[in-house]
């Protein structure tokens, strides 16, 4: 599989110091947080984690890209929100990997439809993208 060329809008620059367990912040200083490892994988759970940043991430991204495929459609998604649950666990290899689970509520169409504009802002939204045949990503409609 080849890599996709794309031509560049914009880059986001973060830093990170001490990995999981210190602070992330972006070069324009609009996100300066602490991180830390969440309770249930022995971490204090003080600050926020990288899971719960690449779930807001997704969240947001997914969330363009149906506004994207219902305009498109002519859809009325106003009032939709779309959630990400972003696992992490051992892999069989014995590294580290994720899940995420996109479950997405269009309160203003069908079940039909609102299961159409998902997947289709499944195939162009760039986390989408960038996650496929990398790791186990399922779609919700609820």
């Amino acid at each position: 599989m080849s890599v996709q060329q794309i031509s560049v809008a914009y880059t986001a620059v973060a830093t990170a110091e001490n990995g999981r367990d210190g602070r992330v912040a972006t070069d324009d200083g609009k996100l300066d947080v602490v991180v830390n490892p969440p309770k249930e994988m022995g971490g204090s759970g003080a600050g926020t984690n990288p899971e719960q940043l690449f779930a807001a991430g997704y969240s947001a991204c997914f969330q363009g890209a149906l506004g994207v495929v219902a305009r498109a459609a002519k859809a009325d998604i106003s009032g939709s929100t779309v959630t990400a649950q972003v696992g992490i666990g051992k892999t069989e290899a014995g590294g580290f990997g994720l899940e995420v689970e996109l479950i997405t509520a269009i309160p203003n169409v069908d079940r039909a439809t609102a299961e159409e504009l998902v997947a289709k802002a499944h195939e162009v939204c760039p986390y989408s993208n960038a996650t496929r045949g990398n790791i186990k990503v399922t779609l919700t409609v609820a």
